[in-house]
Order: structure tokens, then C-alpha cells, then sequence
């Protein structure tokens, strides 16, 4: 019996790969001092023997699996190494990842777990699995990633999203947030709890805390200058309705174009822009919850303080710090 699988392509982000093996390793020491089944897994790529991964480093991987093979392995895909959708587009059309999506499409037709943090998200909407699924990814690719599917939710927000069989994360070194989250579905929390002390790893639950509104609307001339009116409003926060008239759009095309663009609505982008503002003025002054709620429209301190505290899981006072 197999607990993962874990694919590696040519390209394969280095430290993704080098994460899923290190906490895994670390996993099964632990568990044999604990008197517990140690995690087995098998590294393969499409490509048997040394694959090239990001950053000049190499692995060996053993030959791909059978048709069928591993039923109740979870695989488990390393991010890409890709961060730009043009590349992701063409990486997705060469034949190693053409045959890892068309297994990956049977296994899960079988009732098997599957896996993939950051660009490799996209390798399991190739293999068309996340058809209305919760799921997430890096957040800066989270529209491209809405745009391939309509029936997929992509919540950038979150580290982890866990939908029946599918357990994706965001940007790349929250493979280690994936890899933790893995063993506690197969060994409970202790065994993750132990690793995360041993290896010093947070566990985190969102990636909001990291999300640069700029760069998720970058290359969008409209969202980009949503974003400068919106900024520019502040602390009077701008509507649905201002925000199209400023545009010369209805709401709704607004609200089409904004979800298209960021996978956002319109009012969650306003208040993205409005907590970032928030976070900025937190970590780069000294200015009290009361005055920086006042500047980015909040009338009431303690709602700036419970939206901040839901989005970072850290009361203001602890990103200040």
C-alpha cells in the first residue's frame, strides 16, 4: 500500500519538490519514534530517471505508473515553477503534461485523492477534475485559473481548499501547507503537529495576509484604473453604481469584467483595496486602529479590527509587530 505519489516534471519548482519530500521524510522518522505507520510514497515523473527541476538541481524518478496502479495513493503535484499564464498555456499542451492530466482524470474517475499547489493547480484543471470545485491556487493566477473553468469556484484567499477528492494551495511554498494538511486527513493532527514543531513550519490558513491588490489586476487596463478610483475615493467608499458611471459601464458588464479579471466581485475588490490600504498603514506607521479606520472608511474601529483579524487570522496589533 502507497500513501503518495508525488509527480515531478522537467521544470518542477525545486523548493515544491524538496518541501513534499523533506516533510515527508521527517513524518516517517517521527512516526517510528511514535509507534505509528510511517508514510510510504514513491516519486515518478512521465520521464524516468533524472528529471531537471527549477534552479539547476536534479531527481530521480521512478517510471509512471500503471493505468490503475496506486488506487489509493494520493498524487501529489509540486508547483510548475511557471508564473506567467502565457507559459502555463504552453506548458499544459507539451506530451508529459498531455499524459499526467490523462491519468490524473482516471484516478480521480476512480474514486482516488489527487493534489497540486500553486501552478500545478492548473495541471488538474487540464485533467479536468475541479468542474465545480472549491479550490485555490498562487492568488495572482487565480483569475487565469477561473477564466479555463466557469464551474470552478478559485478562492485565493485560502492556503488550503479541500473539495472531496481534490486538495489544492496556493502560491509555492504552500506546498508545505498542503503537505501538512495531507497528513492529518491519513494521520490526524498529531503526526503534522510534531512536524510542524521539529521543522518549525506555521501553519497558516490564508493567503490573504500576502495578496497585493496591484498585482492581481496588473495587465488590466480597466481593473488598474478601478483600482486608482477606488484608492483615490478613500475614506469615501465607492459603489457598485460609481464605480460603473465612472467607467461608462452598467453594473452588471461591471461586475462580469471584474470577476473575469480578479475572480473577484466588484465589492470584494473594494474591500480588498480598502484592507490592504488598511495593512499597509499598520505595518508602516504609528498611527492607532481608530485614525486608519477612519482613513480607509471604516466609522467603527472594531469592525476594521474583526475584517482584519478574519482575513490574517492576527488581530492588528500582531501584524504591527
Amino acid at each position: 500500500m502507497l500513501d503518495f505519489l508525488i509527480v515531478v516534471l522537467h521544470g518542477s519548482y525545486a523548493t515544491s519538490v524538496a518541501a513534499t519530500l523533506d516533510i515527508l521524510h521527517a513524518a516517517a522518522r517521527l512516526a517510528v519514534l511514535n509507534a505509528l505507520p510511517a508514510p510510504r510514497w514513491r516519486v515518478v515523473s512521465p520521464d524516468a530517471g533524472l528529471i531537471d527541476l527549477g534552479q539547476g538541481l536534479t531527481i530521480q524518478a521512478e517510471p509512471w505508473p500503471d493505468s490503475g496502479q496506486w488506487p489509493e495513493a494520493v498524487w501529489v503535484l509540486p508547483g510548475l515553477g511557471i508564473a506567467q499564464s502565457e507559459l502555463l498555456k504552453a506548458r499544459m499542451t507539451q506530451p508529459d503534461a498531455v499524459r499526467v492530466a490523462q491519468t490524473l482524470h482516471a484516478h480521480v474517475a476512480q474514486g482516488g485523492h489527487v493534489a497540486a499547489s500553486c501552478s500545478g493547480v492548473f495541471l488538474l484543471q487540464k485533467a479536468g477534475v475541479l468542474s465545480a470545485k472549491r479550490v485555490t491556487t498562487s492568488w495572482w493566477l487565480a483569475s487565469e485559473l477561473a477564466a479555463l473553468d466557469a464551474s470552478c469556484q478559485v478562492d485565493a484567499d485560502q492556503m488550503v481548499c479541500m473539495d472531496g477528492g481534490v486538495h489544492t494551495a496556493g502560491a509555492a511554498f504552500a506546498q508545505s501547507d498542503l503537505m501538512l494538511h495531507l497528513l492529518k486527513i491519513r494521520w490526524g493532527p498529531q503526526l503534522p503537529g510534531w512536524v510542524s514543531r521539529v521543522l518549525l513550519l506555521d501553519r497558516r490558513q490564508a493567503q490573504a495576509p500576502f495578496i497585493v491588490p496591484t498585482w492581481v489586476v496588473s495587465g488590466d487596463a480597466l481593473i488598474a484604473r478601478l483600482q486608482t478610483l477606488i484608492e483615490s475615493s478613500l475614506p469615501q467608499v465607492p459603489t457598485v453604481d460609481d464605480l460603473a458611471g465612472a467607467v461608462a459601464m452598467s453594473s452588471r458588464t461591471l461586475a462580469r469584467w471584474v470577476k473575469a479579471a480578479t475572480g473577484k466581485t466588484p465589492l470584494a475588490l473594494v474591500q480588498s483595496i480598502r484592507l490592504y490600504r488598511a495593512r499597509s498603514l499598520l505595518e508602516g506607521s504609528r498611527q492607532s486602529i481608530e485614525s486608519i479606520a477612519e482613513q480607509v472608511g471604516y466609522s467603527d474601529a472594531t469592525a476594521l479590527r474583526r475584517l482584519i483579524r478574519k482575513s490574517t487570522g492576527v488581530r492588528p496589533s500582531q501584524l504591527r509587530r
